[in-house]
């Protein structure tokens, strides 16, 4: 299995769920062939993508023009078959029928109504992992995952830097990668 660096998605100004977070993800959703994952807030898509190189089906759901054209582009260039919802989520989730697996990369404001939504339909044993870069989204989603009696909760801060051509690190910013499963 191949694992896809930054630099080799389109990106544009869209954002994107860097290598090292997206490898977390990836791990703490546990993806493998059988998953039927809905990505909410996909960006450029580098979440869907990597999880369809395991096997798994997948939904991208993303509101962004420029977000949507480049996941359509992304899955050319990789040869994945992801299905692109294009629009704002919770409204256009209705479009899948059946999911284990949920990842939210943005949710534009609405993360209480997704959350509402996905606990709803997702299977039972199903896991729903997000990342964030605020505590008030942070705390939203363990509230929620409390409050619904999810279990292996898992709670990770992921700080990533790079060394530029000078030796100096530069970081990115720091993600918090949350997950719950399903009881």
């Amino acid at each position: 299995m191949k694992w896809i660096k930054d630099e080799e998605f389109l990106r544009g100004k869209v954002p994107m769920t860097k290598f090292e977070v997206r490898i977390a993800a990836l791990a703490v959703m546990e993806i493998c062939e059988e998953d039927i994952l809905v990505d909410i807030g996909a960006g450029t898509g580098s979440i869907s993508i990597q999880a369809a190189l395991f096997g798994s089906k997948v939904y991208a759901v993303e509101q962004n023009e420029e977000g949507v054209n480049l996941i359509k582009e992304n899955n050319l260039k990789f040869n994945t078959e992801i299905k692109v919802i294009e629009g704002k989520a919770p409204e256009k989730l209705s479009e899948v029928r059946k999911f284990n697996k949920v990842f939210i990369g943005g949710s534009k404001g609405n993360l209480k109504e997704i959350l509402s939504y996905v606990n709803g339909h997702i299977e039972k044993g199903g896991i729903v992992a997000a990342n964030f870069i605020t505590m008030n989204n942070l705390n939203t989603f363990l509230n929620f995952i409390r409050e619904n009696s999810y279990e292996d909760i898992v709670v990770k801060l992921i700080q990533v830097s790079y060394m530029d051509r000078m030796g100096l690190l530069k970081a990115n910013n720091p993600v918090f990668l949350v997950r719950g499963k399903k009881p």
